[in-house]
């Protein structure tokens, strides 16, 4: 059923759970993961000029290559095969276009559960997914989950 499973990881404690779901899936169906981190270049772009841009770009990209490699190492766990890329733009957009441009069957990505205020204020990157997406969306509710 699954072939291409994406899953897009920001490198938090709490994503580690759809990572976990992910390859597990994965194992079931003899799947390869996709793990992608997006670079929200606009995250930064507001800050002062005086701000050494290629200090925080080479921040970003760091936290990004060991988001990436957390899942590569999981997939080593447990011999599944896991392709890896860090792509610049806006987060939710880039999920869907990776999916179907690399013919993912399925995203698996955390969820935070904010609702009311907080939701509307933060956004949600896994609801503009599911709303966007042609790809279906496997949501992991994360963070305060037990």
């Amino acid at each position: 059923m699954y072939d291409r499973i994406l899953v897009p990881t920001d490198g938090s404690d709490g994503v580690e759970r759809a990572v976990r779901h992910a390859v597990d899936l994965a194992v079931q169906h003899g799947a390869t993961v996709h793990a992608l981190y997006v670079v929200n270049s606009a995250s930064y772009a507001g800050m002062p000029m005086e701000s050494s841009w290629e200090g925080i770009d080479e921040m970003l990209r760091g936290d990004a290559e060991d988001a990436v490699s957390l899942v590569e190492g999981l997939g080593d766990d447990y011999d599944v095969p896991v392709e890896t890329a860090v792509i610049d733009g806006s987060p939710s957009r880039e999920i869907v276009r990776y999916a179907e441009d690399n013919d993912c069957d399925l995203i698996v990505m955390g969820t935070h559960g904010r609702g009311g205020i907080d939701r509307l204020l933060l956004g949600s990157v896994a609801e503009t997914v599911v709303r966007s997406s042609t790809v279906p969306v496997l949501t992991v509710r994360v963070g305060d989950a037990t």
